[in-house]
């Protein structure tokens, strides 16, 4: 699949109201638009808003989402809506960048560019669609460098939020299709303009939009009953699956919460003498088994069960069977900090399972996809109590996170959220 065009479209302004004029939008800079066009911003109703002092350097720095916090006040009649573009200021009220706003949520702003970001890219300044175009060709550019897509793989990430400057906003491409996911009210409101920019990449023919509703609650935003897709608790995959293809060589391999059988058919690609994948998703596993014949695998080496991950494991224990390698990918269960407990635990409970079922001198690959776990530094801690509840001892092979089209921006380092331990169990 080859991912090589260039997007054209149109750059006009996507503000609500009317736009500035074409010089101050495309030849200046905030600074500039803000000291030169007063008038003219206060007509279009660009708000100010005023950051608390000592709050500044934070987000000069790059931190992408300016929490109500760190706000001192906010200039402009009537007050900005969710998603309009606001202009971000210091305490003297000099801009620091601009982004777009929400009158709901805990991250009132979404710093889309800085300063010398509008320096350097002038044509993007409170030009949502300019900036949609942009920042959509750098992260295709990005791809591009690392091989994806390549002639093993056709499914990667495309748009990785903020590590591709677009907080809120996850594409991911499966061949033809391009799965948009969506978790800040912005990305609602320029849905269309997103989907006409992935609309244009060459191959692209299919495109799914997954609202995460839980999320968009958050900001402000209810769209329980508006019909779309929502796959929000839907598990990642914390490695790329080649991984799985690398150690499975005559194996025989247990791929639990499995979802639509990444690892697993990995696995069975690589020479495994039988795959096992498991998941409770009646959808996931059709999907699944249509990727067995989709893959030319052989459905006699590689099989999926529909069961509960813990009553599967608890079964296994109880009838003496073992894997050479297991592989534990669960959804989400650390979705905030506040839940990092319990889900500690369930994190526990699980491994503790798997490691029980996963032969002497096997190896363990398992994952968590919950960033609140990932940041907390705590998941090899976790693993060494699973290990203690079953009696067995493990060794580290190796740790990991997500493969390179899941770019990270340092400045905001709650964007890391994949962890994935290769465990030798004995």
């Amino acid at each position: 699949m080859v991912i090589g065009s260039r997007l054209l479209m149109s750059r006009t302004l996507s503000l609500a109201a009317a736009p500035l004029t074409a010089a101050a939008a495309t030849t200046t800079t905030l600074q500039q638009i803000a000291s030169n066009h007063p008038k003219e911003i206060e007509f279009i109703g660009l708000a100010k808003v005023v950051l608390k002092k000592g709050k500044t350097q934070l987000f000069k720095d790059g931190s992408p989402m300016v929490y109500s916090g760190a706000v001192d006040r906010i200039i402009g009649r009537p007050p900005p809506k969710t998603g309009d573009a606001v202009l971000v200021t210091d305490g003297t009220e000099t801009p620091i960048g601009w982004g777009l706003y929400n009158s709901v949520s805990m991250f009132c702003v979404r710093l889309m560019q800085l300063e010398d970001d509008a320096s350097r890219d002038p044509s993007s300044v409170l030009n949502v669609d300019a900036l949609l175009e942009n920042r959509i060709n750098a992260a295709i550019e990005l791809r591009e460098r690392i091989g994806l897509p390549s002639a093993k793989t056709n499914a990667y990430r495309l748009v990785n939020s903020e590590g591709d400057r677009l907080s809120g906003l996850i594409v991911d491409i499966f061949g033809d299709e391009a799965v948009i996911a969506s978790s800040a009210a912005w990305v609602e409101k320029y849905k269309q303009q997103i989907k006409a920019c992935i609309g244009k990449i060459d191959n692209v023919s299919h495109i799914t939009w997954r609202p995460s509703i839980d999320i968009l609650k958050e900001e402000g935003l209810d769209l329980s009953d508006s019909g779309e897709i929502d796959l929000s608790n839907s598990p990642k995959k914390a490695k790329e699956p080649k991984e799985a293809y690398m150690i499975s060589c005559t194996k025989f391999l247990l791929d639990i919460c499995c979802y639509t059988g990444g690892f697993a058919l990995n696995a069975a690609g690589g020479g495994a003498i039988s795959v096992t994948g498991v998941d409770s998703s009646s959808p996931a596993l059709d999907i699944a088994k249509e990727n067995i014949v989709l893959n030319n695998l052989d459905s006699r080496i590689i099989s999926f069960l529909k069961e509960d991950a813990t009553s599967f494991m608890k079964g296994a224990v109880s009838r003496g069977d073992s894997w050479d390698i297991v592989i534990l990918d669960p959804p989400k269960l650390a979705p905030s900090r506040k839940v990092l407990q319990s889900a500690s635990g369930m994190y526990r409970n699980l491994n503790s399972l798997a490691m029980q079922i996963t032969r002497k001198g096997g190896l363990l690959m398992t994952c968590s996809c919950s960033g609140a776990m990932t940041q907390s530094g705590t998941f090899l801690r976790i693993l060494q109590g699973a290990a203690s509840m079953a009696g067995r001892k493990i060794t580290v092979i190796r740790r990991a996170g997500a493969g390179g089209d899941h770019p990270i921006d340092p400045s905001y380092p709650e964007g890391e959220y994949l962890s994935n331990v290769l465990l030798r169990v004995l």
